[in-house]
């Protein structure tokens, strides 16, 4: 939002300087991004051209003699075909820079003569893109006197940062109701003329989307005389970087950036009968202002008359029913327009204007009908003309919006002491009616241009903001006599230990986005309506993710076709179920592809790598779920893992038969190929939340180191069982055979064959005994031999292998 320091004193009467203004804006919230003091033009003095002779070596150039006010005239070579003896121009001497050549000029000898400056056009400082000639100016200019300050050029212009809940300092009046209001000086803005008009408006309105225009006012004018606007408007307006077109379009645009009200004018003369307020057709095209064509669908709001499509309502008017120099009966447009609508509609066409901008955020509502008044008062009074009366459509005043506010929830939420009555008396200077309720609280009615307030909160946002930050007194830390307490949530240290855990396996942290691609969600068990976004950012980020794991995809795929085919990828973050608070996971994802172990990958002179398979998965999976806390020695690997993983390479962990803690497995080659990824790729998915709270313990202390003194033995069996028993089936029942002794249990040896019958297979185990109270026996190791035979045989079905 830009405006000149001049137009905010037309709103507030005000003795602060430049500086102060600044400061005071930033420290209410109306943070001052750039301020342009127009130094530039300083530089630029009126001058006399007091002779004129043609240069002797060409025939396009003039010699110049020019006064500027210093005495000895100067010596100017030009070639602007006005220049003549006697005119009254500005001058740029050496060493100004010029802002429309993007150069400092100095000292120059041109064709053989000295010129000592130039004589500027008004697209050489900006002030238009005329340079046919250079700058004319009236006989009682004063000469030598700085051309900024005569032609009121040195003006600052202002730009601030507007936060999106904060419409109603779209316009230089708001933000000086602010300043009031911050004790910066006093409000003067007159009151807006009611003009009641001189007979009907021969042009209905209909409204046939009330649901996306809540109200329109329309007005004719007729016998206007459209020319250029004042000086002052054109100023005020090229200052804040808009062109000036025609005082028609001029006053919309100055009421747009005075009040924060778009307007839009129709040539009458080009209107065909009524105006309908509608959704487009799909297929209706428009010719813009900005000379393109744009095609509409229904969700886009239009006015139309007879002819079709004249206007996309609060964005763009349309070319066919322009105002330009011919305009002799003006339309005048003042309506209320859906924000949501407004914003998608402006973001699917590719359009940014000054009224998007604003109707996006919202105007105010009960300025409606006042702004088509004033934008009538000030088209009578720079073109003339004679006004009907007002068409008002579809509009209701706003209701009344109060909150019950008692004053102490300044000192509780801000920790500051602010008495009532200087808070009551800060809403009241910014626009809130208060009266006495319950207790100690006050009622706050909520103006109509501060849709943003909402509550309690909001009221004190007002009154700490107003009453100034810079206020806060600095306190002390308070020291705490005992150590704190834990700072992070058990998910938080979770995450993180999770990400440290998977940085550590080499890969490779990523951050991809929430949203995907339907047909994505779709393979991934999403693709419900409750998870689709209403308003996507693109046509292919329109579901919320079901799993972490197809963004890691396409990001894999896209690495591969870089040249970059072995990558590790993980990330932590949320996937979603459905759109409940539970329905959101916190989930630990990666993928492997091509030869990209925790080892390292590529091609080495020792041998080929082999390929990433179910494997590394499942160890990236263990990896993450002992870093965060699982008991990771009593988790069962079972098959069923989902059907986006190769249903023979693949599986799940988990704690009992039921709460799944990971799934992990090669990609079925049908879900690369729907995805676009070549090459052997794995991947993994830890549900961090489905793990069980830890438990508490009473003490920081380690558990006491127990060593046994006895030296550990190591026995070998070998079952043959059915082909479709795990073997971890086998390693649990070998293991539970006696848990006192038996401190491992590895598969080292699988074999298949004839010899062993149809269907089976035999595995072999390497079993850890270590004493603890005592040194084995024989005996003692024939029952134990006993008992892993009689356990692997009662749960599997195993036979032990002559």
């Amino acid at each position: 939002m830009k405006f000149t320091l001049s137009w905010l004193k037309d709103h507030l009467e005000t003795d602060a300087d430049l500086p102060t203004i600044c400061e005071r804006l930033t420290m209410i919230g109306l943070e001052v991004e750039d301020i342009d003091d127009r130094s530039a033009l300083k530089p630029f003095a009126i001058a006399r051209v007091m002779e004129a002779s043609r240069h002797p070596d060409a025939n396009k150039l003039q010699v110049l003699k020019v006064d500027a006010g210093g005495g000895e005239p100067l010596q100017v070579v030009c070639g602007a075909p006005n220049a003549r003896a006697g005119m009254i121009g500005v001058l740029a001497q050496p060493g100004s820079y010029i802002p429309g050549l993007d150069t400092t000029i100095g000292k120059g000898n041109i064709r053989g003569v000295e010129s000592f400056g130039m004589m500027c056009s008004e697209r050489e400082l900006e002030l238009s893109d005329a340079h046919e000639g250079i700058i004319e100016l009236p006989e009682d200019a004063p000469v030598g006197r700085s051309y900024a300050e005569w032609a009121g050029l040195a003006d600052p212009v202002i730009e601030i940062n507007l936060t999106p809940n904060r419409p109603d300092c779209t316009g230089v009046y708001g933000i000086a109701r602010d300043l009031a209001a911050a004790g910066l000086g006093t409000l003067k803005t007159p009151d807006v003329p009611v003009i009641a008009g001189d007979g009907a408006c021969p042009t209905s309105v209909t409204i046939e989307a009330p649901d996306l225009c809540p109200g329109f006012a329309l007005r004719l004018v007729r016998n206007v005389k459209n020319g250029t606007s004042p000086d002052w408007m054109q100023r005020r307006l090229s200052a804040i970087g808009l062109r000036p077109i025609n005082a028609l379009v001029d006053v919309t645009n100055y009421i747009t950036f005075d009040r924060g009200r778009p307007l839009h004018v129709f040539d009458a003369a080009k209107v065909q009968g009524d105006l309908v307020v509608r959704r487009a057709n799909d297929g209706e095209t428009i010719d813009a202002l900005d000379e393109r064509s744009y095609e509409l669908n229904e969700e886009t709001c239009v006015i139309a008359d007879a002819n079709g499509v004249e206007s996309l309502a609060g964005i763009m008017g349309g070319q066919a029913s322009g105002c330009d120099e011919t305009t002799t009966d003006v339309l005048i447009e003042s309506a209320l327009w859906d924000p949501a609508n407004i914003a998608r509609t402006g973001r699917d066409l590719g359009i940014i204007t000054d009224a998007r901008y604003r109707f996006e955020r919202g105007v105010d509502p009960a300025f409606m009908v006042p702004g088509l008044d004033l934008a009538t008062q000030m088209v009578l009074d720079i073109c003339g003309g004679t006004p009907t009366e007002k068409v008002v459509e579809g509009y209701a005043e706003p209701e009344s919006r109060k909150i019950t506010f008692p004053p102490a929830e300044v000192k509780r939420l801000t920790g500051i002491e602010i008495k009532a009555d200087e808070s009551r008396s800060i809403l009241s200077r910014l626009g809130f009616a208060a009266e006495d309720g319950e207790g100690d609280a006050i009622v706050v009615s909520i103006p109509s241009w501060r849709p943003d307030v909402e509550g309690k909160a909001d009221l004190v946002e007002e009154v700490m903001r107003i009453h100034g930050v810079d206020e806060i007194e600095p306190q002390p830390m308070r020291a705490h006599d005992a150590v704190s307490g834990a700072i992070l949530t058990p998910l938080q240290n979770r995450t993180r230990a999770a990400k440290r855990s998977l940085a550590a396996r080499g890969m490779m942290e990523a951050v991809s986005w929430s949203f995907i691609p339907a047909e994505h969600a779709a393979l991934f068990g999403g693709g419900s309506d409750s998870l689709k976004l209403a308003n996507p950012i693109a046509a292919d980020m329109s579901d919320m993710r079901p799993s972490l794991l197809p963004g890691l995809l396409a990001a894999a795929g896209r690495n591969a076709k870089r040249g970059y085919g072995d990558v590790a990828l993980f990330e932590v973050s949320g996937t979603y179920e459905d759109d409940t608070p539970k329905g959101q996971r916190r989930v630990a994802g990666g993928v492997r592809s091509g030869t990209a172990h925790m080892g390292g990958s590529g091609r080495h002179w020792s041998g080929a790598m082999d390929s990433v398979g179910v494997f590394d998965a499942k160890s990236d999976a263990l990896a993450v779920l002992e870093a965060v806390g699982a008991p990771v020695e009593k988790l069962m690997v079972m098959t069923g893992a989902a059907d986006w993983y190769h249903p023979g390479r693949s599986g799940t962990l988990r704690l009992g038969p039921k709460n799944i803690l990971a799934s992990f497995g090669e990609f079925h080659p049908r879900i690369l190929e729907e995805l676009d990824v070549s090459g052997p790729t794995c991947g993994f998915e830890v549900y961090i939340d489905a793990l069980p709270a830890p438990k508490k313990k009473p003490t920081r202390t380690k558990p006491k180191l127990e060593l046994s003194p006895f030296q550990a033995v190591s026995r070998d069996f070998a079952f043959i069982v059915d082909r479709d028993v795990p073997a971890g089936e086998i390693v649990k029942a070998t293991a539970a055979a006696d848990r006192g002794l038996i401190s491992d249990v590895v598969v080292f040896d699988v074999f298949e064959g004839p010899s062993l019958g149809e269907n089976k297979k035999s595995v072999a185990v390497a079993v850890t005994i270590q004493p603890i109270e005592r040194t084995l026996t024989e005996d003692d190791f024939e029952a134990l031999s006993s008992a892993v035979v009689t356990n692997v045989a009662k749960q599997t079905g195993g036979v032990l292998r002559g």
